[in-house]
């Protein structure tokens, strides 16, 4: 098996996290794109959003019906600051044979060597560089062989998606309609 994982917040998660889960899914031939939000990322540890449960559920209702993609709660049920090399240790665990690919934005090299044993990471997958026309983030610090794959541009981001809720805008077109349901049913953001 040819796993993608996505990790992140994702908060709230949003049309262009969908879209290049599935441009990655299929560039490289995956068979699944897991989704999986941490309980509390390490380097956004106090940052006020969504819980950890509502970012999950969202998350469910991003990729609901999608055969291609499947969310995992395996951060949240763990608790606690989640680490990458944690998540794929576990999983090549409940995988054996499978081949992992780490799916990460442009913004990450620049902050990998801070996360925790980075080397480790790239032994248990392999961590792929989810880059847009006109991204060009230097991979040279990353250990391992990071893959670099270009993705569509879709300028969105969580952090827009939160403003425009707080100021009452709508969010039709950023996210599915399930999520953006979900988003006024649960008051969030404002």
């Amino acid at each position: 098996m040819r796993i993608g994982l996505l990790g992140g917040s994702f908060d709230p998660p949003h049309n262009g996290h969908l879209l290049a889960a599935g441009d990655v899914y299929d560039a490289l031939g995956l068979d699944r794109v897991v989704f999986i939000p941490a309980a509390v990322q390490p380097l956004k540890a106090g940052q006020a959003g969504a819980t950890a449960d509502q970012r999950l559920m969202m998350v469910r209702h991003l990729v609901d019906g999608d055969p291609r993609f499947e969310v995992s709660a395996i951060e949240i049920e763990r608790g606690g600051l989640s680490y990458t090399v944690d998540t794929l240790s576990n999983l090549a665990a409940r995988w054996p044979g499978s081949e992992l690919f780490w799916l990460v934005g442009a913004d990450v090299p620049q902050s990998f060597a801070k996360w925790r044993e980075p080397e480790r990471i790239v032994e248990l997958a392999t961590v792929v560089v989810m880059e847009r026309a006109g991204d060009a983030p230097d991979l040279s610090a990353m250990p391992g062989r990071p893959q670099r794959l270009l993705t569509r541009r879709v300028d969105v981001s969580s952090t827009e998606i939160r403003q425009r809720v707080k100021e009452g805008k709508s969010i039709r077109g950023f996210v599915p309609d399930a999520v953006a349901g979900y988003i006024a049913t649960e008051r969030l953001y404002r």
